[in-house]
């Protein structure tokens, strides 16, 4: 389930604001979270925190940093491992927290914990942050709560102000926590003195360039219609991608089976050979993120493997490419950004692709059997 929990809202009801649904809302009122999470913290081709002044020798002791968090929140942490390791060269593990409380990982004064949650409430993450405090570790928060619990008690604190989200499925909370991992990870590197001019002004300029390509492809309605037909009866789906493709994957898959209750499985596209592939069938369909440049080959191959099983192909790709469509049944396409980037707008078809299903199959797309939006209890 949706682990990243609740926003503590207070004052005047939420409003629908004309939506059929408030998860529906909140995938549309991402362009404008994204500007919030954005506001302020590029400075000058500088990344700035006002809630962080880290010195060089802060940072330059952490030799291993850990990502805490459970459900969404834990998705958007793995973005964080792939941007850490490859700016700031240090070795980070990405935990989920009701594991991680239970265990004994190797914590001390060297090492940075990055707690993420939405609400700031979640139980197990909570757990977690003291089990780290008390071995001495470097506490830092990410959440979207002004003065939640796991904010008060972290050393640091980063909030991505999108917002109050209604939805038990999180959408644009989510795609707020990716931005905040991109920041992060950048600020850091700039204080330590490990990453390249050149790349950090590309790679902000596209941050910069989210709201309007996230614009751009919900008011792209055609896309979707096609694949609902295809998949709203299934029993079972596959999402399948490569590095941060598969991150995404992962998140589309959890989408999906929360808000209309089809068994989803996300795989890194490589790995449905080992095994998984004997279950691929007419019978499931698989949906394909293929964004990423340096491993796009790769991911076409798999797709031309499960199509030759027969199965039905979606695939999400970027404006301009023409082998994919060579292949799959149905394409996605998203607008061309700096490519590490891209993943963030290529989770958003994938959250309009869960949407559409759960109301073509009448499911409750607000409160989705079984959950609630806070999971404040073990």
């Amino acid at each position: 389930m949706n682990g990243n929990c609740e926003y503590q809202g207070v004052g005047e009801a939420p409003k629908k604001d004309g939506f059929a649904h408030f998860m529906l809302k909140e995938i549309y009122e991402q362009p404008q979270a994204f500007q919030k999470a954005l506001q302020g913290r590029i400075q000058q081709g500088q990344v700035k925190f006002a809630e962080l002044n880290l010195t060089r020798e802060q940072v330059k002791r952490w030799d291993k940093i850990y990502i805490i968090a459970c459900g969404t929140a834990y998705h958007s942490g793995l973005f964080g491992k792939l941007l850490l390791e490859e700016f700031l060269g240090v070795a980070v593990e990405v935990e989920i927290a009701s594991e991680f409380r239970y265990r004994h990982p190797l914590l001390n004064e060297n090492t940075l914990a990055i707690f993420v949650s939405q609400s700031g409430e979640t139980a197990d993450t909570l757990g977690a942050l003291r089990k780290a405090k008390n071995s001495g570790a470097t506490t830092l928060a990410i959440t979207n709560v002004v003065g939640s619990t796991i904010a008060q008690e972290a050393d640091y604190n980063l909030y991505l102000g999108a917002g109050p989200e209604i939805a038990v499925a999180s959408t644009k909370a989510y795609t707020s926590m990716l931005i905040m991992q991109y920041l992060l990870s950048i600020y850091l590197a700039q204080v330590k003195g490990t990453m390249p001019e050149q790349k950090k002004a590309k790679i902000l300029t596209a941050l910069q360039e989210l709201p309007e390509k996230a614009q751009q492809i919900l008011t792209q309605r055609e896309f979707y219609p096609e694949v609902i037909q295809k998949i709203k009866n299934v029993q079972s789906l596959f999402f399948i991608g490569r590095v941060f493709d598969y991150y995404i994957a992962l998140e589309g898959a959890l989408k999906l089976k929360e808000t209309s209750y089809i068994h989803a499985e996300a795989y890194g596209a490589g790995e449905i050979k080992h095994g998984t592939m004997a279950i691929v069938t007419e019978e499931t369909p698989v949906v394909a993120v293929a964004v990423q440049k340096s491993v796009y080959e790769k991911t076409v191959h798999i797709v031309k493997e499960v199509v030759a099983k027969g199965a039905f192909v979606s695939a999400v790709v970027e404006e301009g490419d023409t082998e994919m469509q060579k292949w799959a049944h149905h394409v996605i396409y998203i607008p061309q950004i700096e490519n590490i980037v891209s993943p963030i707008l290529a989770v958003i078809p994938l959250q309009l692709l869960a949407y559409y299903t759960a109301v073509a199959r009448g499911c409750n797309v607000d409160q989705p059997r079984n959950l609630t939006k806070a999971v404040t209890m073990e």
